[in-house]
């Protein structure tokens, strides 16, 4: 039996029972890959049927409010890609009828929907020969075949695209995919592979070799850059604080409180003497108190941020304010909502003068 072959038969016997796999509708598969993208299945799932529970279907997502699909989305991360959501769902009820693409090309030109989708939805909804290829795909197929092109520079990935691609049935390429893709997450493990219980095991040459642990190879990337973030929580005797919308970057579009960001860490009297701070407010009858002494440290892909939040109280906000409460109601970074979590505000607020 060969490659294709003996994932196919693996796959019928082990395939794993999944809400989006009841059917092969477009809409499910798609909001599904979305979620997956950057996400453990475990992570994901809740998402997902709270999703699904929310927008049942396309017409339904696409009168939906950003604000509200972003908050649905709060702790996920990567939020760019609930935005693409709601952006191809009102594409697709506008100009597409409501119909999703059928084919790989015409999938890519929709907002967030990159060749990894595409050929996701297009092979397992539509039944087109397009191979899916991601970091499960990289591991078994570069083990399997003893491979040791980078995976992520163009050359390796072109490689390995181009490999998948000729390994992937005629028919049954979307069973093949998915098949694929559990094989990598349940044997072909990052780290303690189940090599005893897989069926590529005789034929793999990292496990002939005994070089599981090199494949696949990759580039040393740059060092992340490391960043200090001073979030300033004001509160009022009323319980009122203020927050901001971000324009832009990762985190576009959701909510924060007012931010001053450094090079390095910061004390108390360079956080006091912020020109933007005293900007915002008169800080001159304001006490202040550091919520964390330990920076919080919160890892991007390419930026690790050191976190502090610094609660100064004051007498009184102005209208801008909005009750502390009332955070709940917008739409935060997995940094932020953390902190929500752990701050107790009425507590704290007995610990200052102003009560």
């Amino acid at each position: 039996m060969n490659f294709t072959s003996s994932i196919l038969s693996w796959y019928k016997k082990n395939k794993r029972d999944l809400p989006w796999r009841k059917n092969s509708d477009p809409y499910t598969v798609w909001i599904s890959e979305i979620i997956l993208q950057q996400t453990r299945i475990d992570q994901g799932l809740p998402y997902y049927l709270n999703f699904v529970k929310k927008y049942p279907n396309i017409s339904s997502l696409a009168k939906a409010n950003e604000q509200d699909v972003l908050i649905l989305w709060q702790g996920l991360g990567y939020y760019s890609r609930a935005r693409n959501l709601l952006k191809t769902a009102k594409t697709i009820v506008k100009t597409l009828n409501g119909k999703f693409p059928e084919t790989q090309v015409e999938l890519k030109k929709l907002n967030g929907i990159g060749e990894y989708t595409a050929n996701a939805i297009s092979s397992i909804c539509f039944n087109e020969k397009r191979a899916v290829v991601d970091g499960n795909v990289y591991r078994v197929i570069s083990r399997f075949y003893g491979i040791d092109k980078p995976i992520n520079n163009s050359v390796g990935k072109k490689y390995f695209s181009e490999i998948a691609q000729d390994l992937a049935p005629n028919k049954s390429c979307g069973d093949y995919n998915q098949g694929i893709m559990d094989f990598g997450s349940l044997i072909c493990k990052p780290k303690n592979p189940l090599c005893m219980e897989c069926v590529l095991a005789n034929n793999c040459i990292a496990k002939k070799t005994n070089s599981i642990d090199y494949f696949p190879v990759k580039i040393k990337g740059k060092a992340p850059k490391i960043v200090h973030f001073n979030y300033i929580v004001f509160l009022d005797v009323n319980y009122k604080t203020y927050i901001n919308q971000i324009e832009n970057g990762i985190w576009k579009n959701l909510f924060q409180f007012p931010l001053i960001e450094s090079n390095k860490e910061l004390d108390k009297d360079k956080i006091m003497a912020n020109k933007g701070l005293n900007k915002l407010v008169n800080l001159k009858n304001c006490e202040i108190k550091l919520f964390n002494i330990k920076p919080i440290i919160h890892k991007l892909s390419h930026r690790i941020i050191y976190t502090k939040f610094w609660i100064l109280s004051i007498e009184n906000t102005d209208e801008n304010s909005i009750k502390f409460i009332d955070i709940k109601k917008y739409p935060v970074s997995k940094l932020i909502q953390n902190f929500l979590e752990k701050f107790n505000y009425k507590t704290f607020l007995k610990t200052f003068s102003y009560k």
